[in-house]
């Protein structure tokens, strides 16, 4: 991510231009960037790591609770050089925090660097937070408190060419925290991830979608609220605005009304969500995400190939990888057969990047390369033989 150029602006009203910097797993950066211009966010650009896009504070709100791609929202306060520790901290005291932040708040600051004097991000983020503590000391008399597990203000130190930017973040916890994985499941999928891969796959929201491979079905809510129009940030608890000092009575009624609208925009027809695995233990957990969704899921218990639907608009799938996957080339015989067996729907398969595919009787699109975490993986697609003309 490449620091945006911005002055200070945080006393800025809730209507003036702010420009944000909205994070994305590496390589859905295009799906976000074309979900936010669905959302009719203007000066939408993609960039490395997420996507930039332009509003007022109010619609970086918005943008917190209608993304499904963005894992952050993050507001860039000022840039400054800081090519050493000195040019650093003083950069950083200069920012008018007050608005955001006083000593009854709590923080956390992160850190990244590249291609400059200062590596290291520890040092980074203890010299931020030692300059913005400093400073609130200096004004106040007393200093915020450090809280790494729920901080009330979040701060983010990007240091590129000895440039450094420090951002504010809208969100809190991560955006893909959405409320309704069963505690205690595995996470294989963030939630953003997935919505990417729907994305991708082309699916229309309309008709049945099925996931061979459901596992806790984080595919399929995830298919299931954007084919509602629901919100992904309707199920959240708050967000990390909601905690800023200048977040007053006006800001709340503001934001209670996007949620409202957001209510409004419920789709309540649903096509099918249809969910297959060989374990009931990830049954079990899919059927909880479902009940915590409220989305009605047909869960099935039985092989991959097994999960046949005439008719079907979509099948996605997160097959298993890694450690969760025991034969690599029967999964790839597995994968086709599928793709085969259902030729007028589109076929989205998130797969390691080492994992072979089985030969098919039809023509993918390219590669999408993704990272599902640390992990190199990639989006696999098949466009409906209809649609393509190709037999």
């Amino acid at each position: 991510m490449d620091p945006a150029p911005a002055e200070p602006t945080p006393t800025a009203p809730s209507s003036a231009p702010v420009r944000f910097f909205a994070t994305a797993a590496k390589g859905t950066e295009p799906a976000l960037r074309d979900e936010l211009r669905e959302l009719r966010f203007s000066g939408v650009r993609a960039d490395r790591g997420g996507v930039h896009f332009e509003g007022t504070l109010r619609e970086g709100y918005r943008a917190c609770l209608w993304s499904r791609i963005a894992m952050r929202v993050l507001m860039p306060l000022a840039t400054f050089d800081a090519a050493n520790e000195r040019f650093l901290y003083d950069g950083v005291r200069a920012v008018d925090l007050e608005p955001f932040l006083t000593p009854r708040h709590t923080l956390v600051v992160g850190a990244s660097c590249r291609s400059s004097r200062l590596t290291h991000t520890e040092y980074l983020s203890q010299l931020t937070k030692d300059a913005v503590v400093d400073r609130l000391r200096d004004r106040f008399g007393s200093r915020p408190n450090v809280d790494k597990k729920d901080p009330d203000v979040r701060l983010f130190l990007h240091l590129v060419n000895d440039v450094a930017t420090l951002y504010l973040d809208l969100a809190g916890e991560p955006l893909n925290r959405r409320g309704f994985r069963p505690g205690g499941a595995e996470a294989p999928l963030k939630e953003t991830l997935a919505a990417a891969v729907l994305r991708y796959s082309g699916w229309d929201r309309k008709s049945a979608i099925v996931d061979p491979f459901c596992g806790s079905a984080t595919l399929l809510v995830e298919a299931g609220l954007w084919a509602q129009n629901r919100a992904p940030g309707l199920s959240r608890a708050r967000f990390g605005f909601e905690r800023w000092a200048r977040f007053d009575r006006t800001e709340k009624d503001v934001f209670e009304a996007q949620r409202a609208e957001a209510r409004a925009a419920l789709v309540r027809d649903l096509p099918p969500l249809i969910g297959r695995d060989t374990s009931e233990q990830a049954l079990t957990l899919a059927r909880s995400a479902a009940s915590r969704a409220a989305l009605p899921l047909v869960l099935e218990l039985g092989p991959a190939r097994d999960a046949l639907v005439a008719g079907a608009g979509a099948v996605v799938a997160n097959p298993p990888y890694g450690k969760r996957l025991a034969r690599p080339a029967e999964l790839a015989r597995d994968l086709a057969y599928l793709v085969d067996r259902h030729p007028n729907a589109h076929v989205a398969f998130l797969l390691a990047e080492t994992q072979p595919m089985g030969r098919t009787r039809r023509r993918p699109e390219p590669p999408r390369h993704v990272f599902n975490g640390d992990l190199p993986c990639v989006v696999r697609c098949w466009l409906p033989r209809r649609r393509r003309g190709d037999g």
